[in-house]
């Protein structure tokens, strides 16, 4: 045994001997010739490999032989086993030691002497019996909860800002109005209001969470997955600011919250189209833009989805064709020609028309940060890592009535 041992040696050093010759000469490949021995001895060592492996195994079954020859017995295990007389208490006993390094670990494996009782029956013993960690496969995916898709930022204009706030002028009415007049007669006199000074300053949006060295050094998957979900929560709660928030002590004033934005209410639930359009109309009629978007919720939506005519036939299209046998089907056809947002980040019985891209901007200072430290309070000796996520952002609306709120009805005409 040990002289094969010493050959494999051997065999391995004039192999790195050659390799480091290359390196010492600034060579990033062997020679052909070099190549050629190095293969050799690969392959002696692997020939070796497999007579050490063979010559162990023979050596452990002699052992095996003289001790059963000599009615030998061996110290008790940790259940207290002398003499293992079943499949279980044989297996316990030659690898109790290993699996107590090994438990818990995904895809660890043991192995016993081949060991049978003649009238002891061989059963997995379900989840819960000797084998049931051990026959049990673990998948590691992580199924992500419910995640909507995250698109009110992307409706609005973008912009960065240097400063802690952002000042703008909302313009002022009107007063007065041309006409028509007589020669040498008195000419009406036109006024445009003061404009209105608004300011929105920067708001953080932060949190963070705590993690285990050993969970960032051995359970790397979980780590990605709880730092995408920590980012994915961010955007939410940024998502429900830009379009709910009240503007109150550090929250954001969101696009609903603002004075000016311009109301439509549906009469009924046969209405609802109706009143998307009329939106749109008051949006155009009152500031020229025209709008470019519909943030609506998914029960709203469905609901003027699965609206059918006399015919019985889906307005947006069946489910296998659309219109009346006419083109694809689309899975989220649009309201009205605009695009279509459908999200539950704005509320069942309100859905929201804009001209989002032209009348609101989403300023961003530095973006969204992500920093860890283990030096937080205890963590550098509890062997933690804090993980923080933050960002700050301004919310700008310029023209307030290019955002007209439409509340829609459920109500059966009557």
């Amino acid at each position: 045994m040990a002289s094969l041992t010493e050959s494999r040696a051997t065999v391995l050093k004039a192999a790195q001997e050659i390799v480091a010759a290359a390196k010492a000469d600034n060579r990033e490949e062997l020679t052909p010739d070099e190549t050629k021995l190095v293969n050799g001895h690969l392959a002696t060592i692997s020939a070796l490999d497999l007579k050490i492996t063979a010559a162990d195994a023979s050596t452990k079954t002699l052992e095996q032989l003289g001790l059963l020859g000599q009615g030998a017995t061996t110290p008790a295990d940790d259940a207290g086993n002398d003499n293992p007389r079943t499949l279980g208490e044989h297996f316990v006993k030659h690898a109790g030691v290993r699996l107590k390094e090994i438990k818990g670990m995904q895809g660890a494996s043991v192995g016993a002497p081949e060991f049978k009782a003649a009238t002891d029956p061989q059963i997995t013993g379900g989840t819960g019996g000797v084998f049931g960690p051990y026959l049990t496969q673990i998948d590691p995916t992580i199924v992500r909860t419910f995640r909507p898709r995250l698109v009110i930022a992307d409706l609005l204009g973008s912009g960065t800002i240097s400063g802690q706030a952002i000042s703008y002028f909302v313009e002022g009415a009107m007063e007065g109005a041309f006409t028509t007049v007589a020669e040498a007669g008195a000419k009406p006199q036109i006024h445009f209001a003061q404009p209105t000074t608004v300011t929105d300053a920067l708001k953080k949006i932060a949190g963070f969470i705590k993690l285990t060295d050993e969970m960032m050094e051995d359970l790397s998957f979980v780590v990605s997955e709880i730092n995408t979900r920590l980012l994915y929560e961010l955007g939410r709660f940024e998502e429900a600011q830009l379009l709910n928030g009240d503007g109150t002590g550090t929250n954001v004033l969101g696009l609903l919250g603002r004075s000016g934005v311009q109301t439509t209410v549906a009469a009924d639930n046969t209405d609802n189209a109706d009143g998307l359009f009329r939106s749109m109309t008051k949006i155009l009629t009152a500031t020229g833009y025209d709008p470019d978007g519909i943030v609506i919720n998914p029960t709203d939506y469905q609901n003027l989805r699965l609206n059918k005519d006399g015919n019985g036939q889906y307005y947006g299209g069946g489910y296998f064709q659309g219109e009346y046998g006419n083109g694809a089907i689309l899975s989220t056809p649009p309201l009205w020609g605009l695009r279509t947002v459908v999200t539950p980040a704005v509320a069942a019985g309100t859905a929201v028309v804009g001209a989002f891209s032209t009348a609101a901007t989403c300023y961003r200072k530095g973006g969204i940060r992500v920093e860890s430290t283990n030096s937080h309070a205890s963590d550098f000796t509890s062997n933690l890592v804090t993980v923080r996520a933050e960002e700050r952002i301004a919310l700008a609306v310029r023209v307030p009535a290019a955002f007209c709120k439409l509340t829609i009805s459920n109500t059966p005409p009557a």
